[in-house]
């Protein structure tokens, strides 16, 4: 167990930095009009979820701590989106389209509206 939580712990290091260094890079480059960095982040890291998913699958058998390592840490401290878009990957090919729509839908609104209910309940108290 703790073992485990080390190697999130690690990756997730990682993967925030990359994530941050990426930010600041994109700020730079392309300024802050459009957030170009967040954009990056979120379709490198689903492709590379992607791509080491199936890797782990055919090549390395699977490994937990590898994938803990790897798809938790790195991949999931340089962003979240990556572990939404393999969920909604899952339950499509499973054939659970409707379950995967709902999920996408649930994740998009009840996501921007509990940042807008976080927003105005710190607005109010703060």
């Amino acid at each position: 167990m703790l073992q485990h939580i080390l190697l999130v712990a690690v990756g997730g290091a990682l993967g925030s930095v990359c994530r941050h260094l990426v930010g600041i890079g994109s700020l730079k480059l392309f300024g802050p009009s459009f957030p170009v960095g967040t954009l990056a982040v979120n379709l490198v890291g689903s492709f590379a979820m992607g791509v080491f998913i199936e890797l782990l699958a055919r090549r390395f058998d699977g490994s937990a701590d590898l994938r803990l390592l790897v798809a938790t840490g790195v991949i999931g401290g340089f962003t979240t989106y990556s572990s939404f878009a393999l969920d909604t990957a899952v339950l499509w090919e499973r054939g659970e389209v409707f379950t995967a729509f709902i999920y996408v839908s649930l994740t998009l609104v009840a996501g921007i509206g509990a940042l807008f209910a976080g927003l105005t309940l710190a607005r109010h108290f703060g």
